[in-house]
């Protein structure tokens, strides 16, 4: 009953938002009028400047802020569920420290070049958070099973890696890198159309993929023996899941940079409001990251307008303080 409850509320909110944040700006439009200038049903002379701004510019923005968003929120589920941590989130096993050493190896070399909508940082993010994950998954693989623990210690030890050799480039690099410490920030200021139709397919495709594993992951927490019993092929979800966790992490990075606390906030006040059946956690904490990182551009954009905040430091300052509240509140979290 409050999954059903949820849903449709947390719909009308991330539309209330995304209308908001389609209206904020260095050029504030009125939210009442966006509806008309984002259908062209606003006749009004002279508004043809205002609908090509939130058409060309703020719309790519908040559709990327949506999937960003929900693909942060849907990755920090599972790693959560696959680690069985409340502390565990889309980073754990080193993706972000894969995708700055990426985009930090590309800003030194001056890999500028375009490919597919992505930039030469965006583009060398990727695979750097990919790269990682497959050297943590081949490291951990143990006679064709993938321990939970061997996985956490290798992602630290190969993050803790990348990022030693991601803070090496930044300090002997001759090149200003104020655009990489900006990128390890997090930002959404770059949005383009080319980035939204780049991520859409790996996002939605792996969300949707995560929804059916959602009941081999609730058995699964019920014991890895238990669930071979009852019929689970527990090796092949785990990595089925710990692949789909990296690539929606990967996939947001790639195009926004290092945003924290979306992963590890969303799904815990999910589980306040729909309890840890993944059934429903799953769909509510995608809409959740999405309103999340909405609320948290919309900060972003407007609190030093004209100058840009990145997002990362908003969704940090928003997050921090709520998280230790939340671990004051529930100490049998880390207990």
């Amino acid at each position: 009953m409050r999954m059903r409850l949820a849903i449709p509320l947390l719909v009308f909110l991330l539309g209330a938002v995304a209308v908001v944040s389609l209206g904020a700006g260095p050029v504030p439009i009125a939210a009442r009028r966006v509806p008309g200038l984002l259908l062209g049903l606003d006749a009004v002379p002279g508004d043809e400047a205002a609908a090509t701004i939130i058409r060309s510019i703020r719309l790519p923005r908040v559709l990327l802020a949506i999937l960003v968003g929900a693909a942060l929120a849907q990755s920090g589920v599972v790693m959560q569920g696959f680690f069985q941590n409340p502390m565990a989130d889309p980073y754990i096993i080193g993706v972000s420290a894969g995708a700055a050493l990426g985009a930090a190896l590309a800003a030194t070399l001056g890999l500028d070049s375009w490919f597919a909508g992505l930039g030469g940082m965006g583009l060398s993010a990727f695979c750097g958070a990919l790269l990682v994950t497959g050297m943590v998954y081949a490291i951990s693989m143990r006679g064709g099973r993938l321990p939970v623990g061997m996985v956490l210690l290798t992602g630290i030890a190969v993050g803790s890696l990348a990022s030693a050799l991601t803070s090496f480039l930044i300090i002997t690099s001759g090149r200003d890198l104020h655009e990489i410490l900006f990128w390890i920030m997090g930002s959404l200021a770059a949005s383009r159309w080319d980035h939204v139709r780049l991520v859409w397919p790996p996002i939605i495709g792996a969300i949707v993929l995560t929804q059916f594993f959602a009941r081999d992951l609730n058995i699964i927490l019920q014991g890895e023996e238990t669930a071979q019993h009852m019929g689970v092929e527990v090796e092949r979800v785990k990595r089925i899941l710990l692949v789909v966790a990296a690539l929606l992490a990967a996939s947001a990075v790639a195009v926004s940079g290092i945003i924290g606390f979306v992963g590890l906030i969303v799904p815990h006040v999910m589980r306040l409001i729909v309890g840890p059946d993944h059934r429903g956690l799953f769909p509510v904490s995608v809409l959740g990251g999405a309103i999340l990182l909405l609320a948290a551009d919309i900060l972003a954009r407007t609190i030093m307008a004209p100058a840009e905040i990145p997002i990362g430091i908003i969704t940090a300052v928003l997050g921090c303080p709520f998280f230790l509240w939340l671990l004051s509140r529930r100490r049998d979290m880390v207990g």
